[in-house]
């Protein structure tokens, strides 16, 4: 193990979130509100990078191996969301060191749940960290630094593949650093439409500002104690959805779009779109037979609310929690889907469904004719059967986590339901869940272990589980 590897580049990042905090430490300091708490957050963290950075970069090895890229990608978003918790700690906006540290595990991780009953009252400079930490955690501040840092590029691909782990390679692998900086320039121009086109319907340029962020990382946070459902506006609201939508999809195709090639053979991109509009129409018929919405308002509303969580964001327009429990079905099922893999979305992502709903058709279909040949094809290409291992592995272990992590709330006093929710919302990375936590409702009243078990779920849901939970193996540090 190359540790001096890995601290060289954890410093690096820790540079980079340190120079973030002084955006809203700026804006903090304009309106006169808690500039110095941005300015102790961001002190800290620089001087720690600085420390990790040039102490150890001199010892680094020409080339990451893949052991290295995951821990590099583990201790970086753990110190990340350490050091993004300081300024929300110190500012005073927050009860105590459990709610700052899950907030800003929950921005960093792009979840959206918030323990702040009352957003409106909060300092400027605390919401734009809030969505400023999401709109970094989106894409991923450690694909950033491919793109910003020489040092990185070298075992780049190990990174990024650490980072943004996909069951479909996404054939990016010739030079990596180009790739990466024109993802993020496609990230900074949808975030720079979205603003716009949030200004244009209505917003304040503040309030644009922090939705574009929120939307285009798959966030969540919002302005407004009532979420976009604040502003009552259809046109804001149907903004929101092509925005939320296009953040879910595989940021790839946007590259191959660039080229000039076909996207719509994508499978994932297909189902992905199906999906949502299959069960935003099966949410719109619901609400437009119980009599309490008009067709046109629960069409906006169910699209709405699908993209919301089928791309993770966890904006609302309206308290689904209030109704019907048969529109609730179709709700879980989104949040069980996830985004598209490559988007800045989490969940378990629709092509490691679509991975194992093929497999167990043709394992039924080996049982029907156990003479037959059946290989599975994604995108009109056999897949390796390593990687429906994986798939397979990695549904059952992100099953197990929720489980887990559902019965260790329980056991801080919680409720079934509400612990069953939470766990779901938090791991898939979705925010607002159901029941006591709808969107109507916050974290703040969850006990303070719930707390740090729910912002490690967020973590192990973002990461996609292994590179945190190989952190805590033996094995895995010796040399």
């Amino acid at each position: 193990m190359q540790l001096a590897a890995i601290f060289s580049i954890v410093g690096f990042l820790l540079l980079i979130i340190g120079g973030a905090m002084l955006l809203p430490m700026g804006v903090s300091f304009f309106y006169g509100e808690q500039w110095p708490a941005f300015l102790a957050g961001a002190a800290v963290t620089v001087l720690l990078g600085w420390v990790l950075y040039f102490v150890f970069r001199g010892r680094s090895p020409a080339q990451l191996r893949h052991r290295e890229a995951l821990a590099v990608v583990g201790l970086s978003w753990a110190l990340a969301i350490v050091m993004s918790s300081l300024p929300l700690h110190l500012s005073g906006e927050f009860a105590s060191y459990s709610d700052a540290l899950f907030e800003a595990c929950s921005g960093m991780t792009a979840t959206g749940a918030t323990v702040m009953s009352n957003v409106e009252a909060a300092g400027r400079g605390v919401l734009l960290w809030r969505s400023l930490t999401h709109w970094l955690g989106g894409m991923g501040f450690i694909v950033l630094s491919l793109a910003v840092l020489p040092l990185l590029s070298l075992g780049g691909m190990q990174l990024y593949k650490a980072e943004l782990p996909s069951p479909s390679p996404d054939r990016l692998r010739p030079h990596i650093k180009d790739i990466v900086k024109l993802l993020w320039r496609i990230y900074l121009f949808l975030t720079l439409l979205a603003w716009l086109g949030f200004c244009l319907g209505g917003m304040s340029v503040f309030d644009a500002l922090n939705h574009a962020m929120s939307s285009l990382s798959s966030g969540g946070f919002s302005t407004k104690n009532g979420s976009i459902g604040a502003y009552n506006s259809p046109l804001l609201e149907w903004m929101c959805i092509v925005f939320m939508t296009a953040a879910g999809v595989n940021f790839s195709l946007y590259f191959w779009l660039l080229r000039r090639r076909s996207v719509w053979l994508n499978e994932e991109l297909r189902y992905y779109l199906g999906l949502i509009l299959l069960c935003s129409a099966g949410v719109w018929v619901l609400l437009s037979a119980g009599g309490d919405m008009a067709w046109p308002e629960a069409l906006r509303r169910s699209f709405f609310q699908v993209s919301a969580l089928i791309s993770t964001t966890g904006f609302s327009s309206a308290d689904y929690g209030q109704w019907p429990a048969s529109v609730h079905f179709l709700l879980i099922a989104a949040m069980l889907a996830g985004a598209c893999a490559g988007s800045t979305g989490g969940g378990p992502k629709i092509i490691r469904w679509l991975i194992f709903f093929k497999f167990v058709f043709s394992e039924l279909k080996q049982v029907m004719h156990p003479r037959s040949i059946n290989s599975i094809n994604i995108n009109r290409q056999p897949l390796d059967r390593s990687v429906i291992t994986a798939v397979s592995g990695f549904l059952g272990l992100y099953f197990c986590c929720f489980f887990l992590i559902a019965l260790a709330l329980v056991l801080t006093g919680m409720n079934l339901e509400t612990s069953f929710s939470a766990s779901l919302a938090c791991l898939g990375n979705i925010g607002p869940g159901l029941g006591e936590l709808g969107p109507a409702h916050t974290y703040a009243a969850l006990p303070a272990a719930a707390k740090w078990i729910l912002s490690l779920a967020m973590l192990l849901g973002r990461l996609e589980i292994f590179p945190v939970l190989v952190l805590f193996m033996p094995s895995f540090w010796r040399q």
